[in-house]
C-alpha cells in the first residue's frame, strides 16, 4: 500500500519547513486581492461590532502558546476585511461584500475554541447562528445600511452568496483568504509573490450546481494551490492543534465556573486582555495546571492510550481541504467559465486529497501537566 504522503509532515517537520523570516504587510497583501479598496467598505471597518474583532485572532489562540511558532498576529478583522475585499474584486456587488465582511462578527475570542468549549470540534459552527442576530440588532451598522439602501436581510447572512461562501472542498472567498495568512503565519508557506500568482489565476466559474465559483485558469497553478491547502490543513488535523484548541477550551471553562470570566466577557474582552487576567489569576490548582501548561508547553506526545499525569484528547475535528474547479475551455457563459474539478483532471491532486482525508494521527495526544505556582 502506497505510504500516505502526510505521515512525514509532523509538527515538527510542518514548523520548519519554511523560513521564519517573513512578515507580510497587510496593506500590500490587500492590494493584491482588490487595488481598489472602495470608500463605503471603510466606514464598515470602523464600526464597534467590527473593531472588536481586532482583539480576536484567525488562529484560535495558538498565538499565546510555545507550542506553536506563528509568525505574526492576524485578526478576525483582518480576515473580515480580507474576505469583504475578495468579493468585491470579483463581483462589485456591495450586499455580498458587506455579507462577507460582517460574517464573523459573533466570533468571541480565540475564535473556534468556542466550537470546542460546545463539543462541536467536527463542524465548528456553533457562534454562526447568533451572527445573524448581531448583525440585525446593531443600530451603528443599520444607520450606514439605511444611508446606503441596504436592508440588513441582505447582509445578515453571507452564507447565501456562493461566491463568499460554500461547502468544503469548493473554493469559497473565505476559505480563500482565511488560507493565505494561516499558512504565511503557522509554518510559513506563502510569500506576497506566491499569493499573488495564485490570485491572479483565479476566476469565476461556473459550479456543477450552476452556481458562480471561484476557480483557477492554470492546472499547474491549481496543483500548487492544493497541495499548499492541504499542507496548512494538515497542520489543523494533528494532535497539536487539537489538543491545544480543548486544552484552551478547557480553560476558558473552568474560568467560567471560577467566575474569573463571563460570556458575555468573550464578546467585550480581547484575547490579550483574558490571557492577561489568566496569567495574573491564583488560587484554584486545576486552573493553574491547565493554564501553565498551555502557556509553556513546547512539545506533546502522540500515544494509543492516555498518559497518566498527562492532559490527552483524542478527537475528531473539521477537515479543511480544497478541490477548486479548473476552466475546462474559454466558454464563458453569463459571465462564467465552464470548468471541471481539479480531482477529475489531475491524478496528482487527487492523491494529495485522498492521502489528506485518509491520514489519521495517533488515537491520543498528550500534554504532561505542569505544577501549578
Amino acid at each position: 500500500m502506497p505510504k500516505n504522503q502526510f505521515s512525514a509532515l509532523t509538527w515538527d517537520a510542518m514548523l520548519t519547513m519554511h523560513p521564519a523570516v517573513f512578515v507580510p504587510s497587510v496593506d500590500d497583501y490587500y492590494r493584491i486581492l482588490s487595488p481598489d479598496f472602495p470608500d463605503f467598505l471603510r466606514d464598515y471597518t470602523e464600526l464597534p461590532l467590527l473593531r472588536r474583532l481586532a482583539g480576536v485572532g484567525l488562529l484560535c489562540g495558538t498565538d499565546w502558546t510555545p507550542l506553536y511558532r506563528n509568525r505574526f498576529y492576524y485578526s478576525r478583522l483582518d480576515h473580515s476585511t480580507g474576505v469583504a475585499l475578495i468579493i468585491w474584486h470579483f463581483t462589485h456587488d456591495k450586499a455580498q461584500t458587506l455579507a462577507g465582511l460582517l460574517h464573523d462578527v459573533s466570533s468571541p475570542v480565540f475564535s473556534h475554541v468556542a466550537d470546542f468549549r460546545k463539543g462541536d470540534a467536527l463542524t465548528q459552527e456553533s457562534t454562526e447562528d447568533a451572527n445573524i442576530r448581531m448583525v440585525k440588532d446593531d443600530k451603528a451598522l443599520r444607520a450606514l445600511l439605511d444611508r446606503d439602501g441596504l436592508p440588513a436581510e441582505q447582509v445578515a447572512d453571507y452564507h447565501k452568496y456562493p461566491v463568499a461562501d460554500n461547502e468544503v472542498p469548493q473554493l469559497s472567498a473565505d476559505r480563500l483568504e482565511y488560507m493565505f495568512p494561516s499558512g504565511m503565519a503557522l509554518e510559513g508557506s506563502w510569500t506576497l509573490e506566491d499569493v499573488a500568482t495564485a490570485y491572479n489565476d483565479i476566476v469565476l466559474c461556473r459550479s456543477e450546481d450552476g452556481k458562480p465559483e471561484l476557480g483557477f485558469r492554470t492546472l499547474h497553478i491549481a496543483e500548487d494551490y492544493c497541495q499548499r491547502f492541504c499542507n496548512t490543513g494538515h497542520v489543523l488535523q494533528l494532535n497539536e492543534n487539537k489538543l491545544t484548541l480543548q486544552l484552551l477550551a478547557e480553560i476558558v471553562n473552568r474560568a467560567m465556573k471560577l467566575g474569573l470570566l463571563s460570556e458575555d466577557d468573550c464578546y467585550t474582552r480581547s484575547e490579550a486582555d483574558v490571557i492577561g487576567l489568566f496569567d495574573a489569576y491564583s488560587g484554584d490548582e486545576e486552573f493553574e495546571r491547565l493554564f501553565r501548561t498551555f502557556r509553556t508547553m513546547t512539545h506533546i506526545e502522540h500515544t494509543d492510550e492516555p498518559l497518566p499525569g498527562h492532559f490527552c484528547v483524542s478527537l475528531k475535528v473539521k477537515q479543511r481541504y480544497i478541490n477548486p474547479l479548473v476552466v475546462s475551455g474559454e466558454t464563458k457563459t453569463d459571465g462564467l467559465y465552464e470548468a471541471r474539478r481539479l480531482s477529475g483532471v489531475s491524478s496528482y491532486a487527487a492523491g494529495i486529497i485522498g492521502d489528506f482525508l485518509s491520514y489519521s494521527d495517533s488515537p491520543y495526544g498528550c500534554v504532561k501537566l505542569v505544577l501549578s505556582l
